[in-house]
């Protein structure tokens, strides 16, 4: 259903997941841990939290993130309503188990220029795409369909604006992934072993 992917997000790994929230900046006030899907933060006590299972998302990665800004880019956004645990498949054990082997799983996506999967389209396998325009795709992407692997869409290039999280599957429209205009210019995988010990943004001042 759409709803499954419109919705916040922490990080799953070997079948369990672990966040814990904070009500106030850098890590102070009170901490609520939570281990897996929470559909109303404000019932398990957070007082920030709220009922919902749309708008915007915010992708949670292995990390800290100690201010609204270390998560997001495109506004100040520092309520979160719902959370669940991303889909992350891990690659079959190796005999070596090496960084490289756990991230060897195989990531693909193939971004479309219309609803339904039709129009032009960008296909992109195991990469990190930080500007479509770049690549020579300057079309809007209206559905998406996701063969293998995990993925975070972003609105601007540099992975900026709002984030799209994509799991295995098909998404005809984009209103499936929870966007309220077809356009998509980055796109970037979620890797198992990827860790932000700040935050997935940076910002300068």
């Amino acid at each position: 259903m759409a709803s499954e992917h419109q919705m916040p997000a922490s990080k799953q790994q070997q079948g369990s997941s672990k966040i814990a929230i904070f009500e106030q900046e850098n890590f102070q006030g009170r901490c609520h841990e939570l281990s897996g899907a929470c559909h109303n933060l404000k019932e398990a006590g957070v007082d920030k939290g709220g009922v919902s299972m749309l708008g915007e998302q915010f992708v949670f990665e292995k990390g800290e993130y100690p201010r609204w800004d270390s998560w997001t880019n495109s506004r100040r956004s520092d309520s979160i309503t719902s959370l669940r645990p991303i889909k992350v498949v891990r690659a079959p054990r190796q005999p070596l188990p090496t960084r490289q082997t756990k991230d060897s799983q195989e990531h693909k996506i193939v971004l479309y220029e219309n609803p339904s999967f039709t129009g032009k389209k960008i296909e992109i396998i195991d990469d990190d795409v930080p500007s479509f325009h770049a690549h020579g795709y300057q079309e809007k992407v209206s559905s998406v369909r996701v063969q293998s692997g995990t993925w975070v869409g972003y609105q601007y290039p540099g992975y900026r604006g709002y984030q799209y999280l994509f799991e295995k599957g098909d998404y005809k429209d984009s209103s499936d992934f929870g966007a309220q205009h077809p356009q998509i210019q980055s796109v970037r995988r979620i890797r198992d072993m990827q860790w932000h010990q700040r935050g997935a943004y940076h910002p300068t001042n």
